[in-house]
């Protein structure tokens, strides 16, 4: 079976770390995804996806990125269910990045960013995706 996702696209907004309980860094960011077909007398639309990146390549994301930089991200797709505060029930299908880069022109990163807290462990010895318990 294969599941591959490769995208190339401009963040949306600030990506921001965040830890789970355990302390594994992860941050969540929007990316959008110019259309390569434009028809005539329209704009350039685009489509928006929501990719999770995990560990330090979470930790390499927010120390690298802002809103508007073009970024790649290889990665695999991912559904999980929700249910909202009002009871409705649905599926979010997310990209889990598994590696991303840089490309295009690099954005100035400003120097009056927070400065993230340090890695809550030696992520080398972390167990694989799939043996995690989320």
């Amino acid at each position: 079976m294969i599941n591959r996702v490769n995208l190339m696209g401009r963040l949306v907004a600030d990506p921001e770390l965040r830890t789970t309980k355990s302390g594994i860094a992860v941050t969540s960011i929007r990316i959008a995804v110019d259309r390569n077909y434009v028809k005539e007398g329209e704009e350039r639309r685009a489509d928006f996806f929501t990719v999770i990146v995990w560990r330090r390549t979470a930790e390499f994301v927010c120390r690298n990125f802002v809103k508007g930089s073009m970024i790649a991200v290889d990665g695999k797709l991912q559904s999980r269910p929700y249910v909202t505060s009002d009871g409705h029930k649905g599926t979010a299908i997310e990209i889990v990045a598994e590696e991303v880069s840089f490309t295009g022109e690099k954005k100035k990163i400003p120097e009056n960013l927070p400065e993230l807290p340090p890695p809550a462990e030696d992520f080398s010895e972390m167990p694989l995706d799939d043996d995690l318990p989320f």
